[in-house]
Parts: C-alpha cells; structure tokens; sequence
C-alpha cells in the first residue's frame, strides 16, 4: 500500500499516512485515524493537502548550508551531475 505525505497548515505538522490510491483524505480528523495518531489540540475538520512526495519529505532547512544532497555525497559523490563533486 502506498505511504502519502498530508500538511497540516493550522498545526504545521506533516504526517505520513499510507492508504488505498482511491482514498482522498481531506482533514486532520481524517489522516490522524488513517495513522493512529491523536488529533490533539487541532480541530478535526481542520483542511489538511496531500503532499506531492509520497513520504519522505526533505525540508531545506534540514539541509543546513543547502548544499544538494549529492555534493555530499549523497549520490555517488555528486555524480548526477547537481552536486560539485
């Protein structure tokens, strides 16, 4: 089954959820059951959208200098050709 990113933007929290491709999840209430989470303080009919990543969101501030991943290292020492390797 495939794993979906899902933004929260009244709490800021990003969840991953995996469910059915013909499943459409539109609120937090939705995602928190589908991930077994607690809704917490968040209203439950808050909107939440879909994440064009399919799990594993990168953040650039998690990149810290926003170096590319490859002119780390992060491919085959910066072999795709992105990186300054």
């Amino acid at each position: 089954m495939p794993s979906y990113d899902y933004l929260c933007e009244a709490n800021g929290r990003v969840v991953e959820v995996k469910h059915r491709m013909s499943d459409k999840l539109s609120s937090w209430g939705q995602v928190c059951e589908k991930a077994g989470i607690e809704a917490g303080n968040t209203p439950a009919d808050a909107p939440v959208k879909r994440l064009a990543t399919g799990g594993q969101v990168v953040k650039s501030s998690s990149l810290g200098d926003n170096t590319p991943p490859c002119a780390a290292g992060g491919c085959g020492g910066g072999m795709c050709g992105l990186g300054g390797g």
